[in-house]
């Protein structure tokens, strides 16, 4: 069985919400809570560091924010990040010290650590994707069940319930994610593993594996 809490998927140090994170077992208890921590701690970021633009966006001044891009809060935008043009972050995100949300990307409920890369056409909802995880261009998660029903965690023969609705997918460290691909609610996939492009993953990805387009995960030699 897959280890899939939050000190098995995450570097903590590697994101501004450490001491939020600490305060769960899985990472997705944490979903439902993110939107009050980023005004907690919004409040106390240092102004020297971090512009208030709006109502409850704090963006680094060292961060790059195109125009074109749309920021609704509440939000953290970490030092060093680019939030490219026409990205639209719905709010309740962080995104985090040196992270890039490119073109036409769409942020909603996440938590993003440091150096994540969503570059191009991505859709990332009531997510945490961990230290320098990748996702290819296109590759979306998708947050709700097609039958509505709460969200179950499959793991190996377990089965988690989450009591959510919306819950995306949670990418450990260095996940690397193929174009196109889907990730279904309830995917963990954990730290230094892979998807192909145009796979429709769901359930638990073991750690150090490569999951085909086939749906056969193998392990990484």
């Amino acid at each position: 069985m897959a280890d899939i809490k939050i000190k098995d998927l995450y570097t903590l140090d590697e994101t501004i919400a450490k001491e939020f994170l600490e305060r769960f077992e899985y990472p997705w208890e944490a979903l439902p809570h993110i939107k009050e921590f980023i005004i907690e701690l919004g409040n106390t970021l240092n102004p020297d560091e971090y512009e208030k633009r709006g109502d409850d966006v704090w963006v680094a001044k060292s961060a790059k924010v195109f125009d074109s891009a749309y920021i609704g809060g509440p939000c953290i935008i970490g030092k060093d990040a680019e939030v490219r043009q026409c990205a639209f972050i719905r709010g309740s995100a962080i995104v985090g010290e040196g992270a890039v949300v490119g073109n036409s990307t769409e942020l909603k409920n996440v938590i993003l650590f440091n150096k994540v890369q969503v570059p191009h056409y991505n859709y990332v909802g009531d997510s945490i994707l961990g230290y320098k995880a990748h996702m290819g261009a296109g590759s979306i998660t998708s947050n709700v069940k097609s039958d509505k029903q709460l969200v179950v965690v499959h793991n190996e023969g377990q089965n988690i319930e989450t009591g959510l609705k919306k819950f995306g997918a949670m990418l450990g460290d260095n996940v690397e994610v193929g174009c196109n691909s889907v990730l279904n609610p309830g995917t963990v996939i954990c730290k230094e593993s892979n998807v192909y492009p145009t796979s429709c993953v769901r359930g638990v990805i073991p750690a150090s594996s490569i999951h085909k387009n086939n749906g056969e995960i193998i392990k990484k030699i």
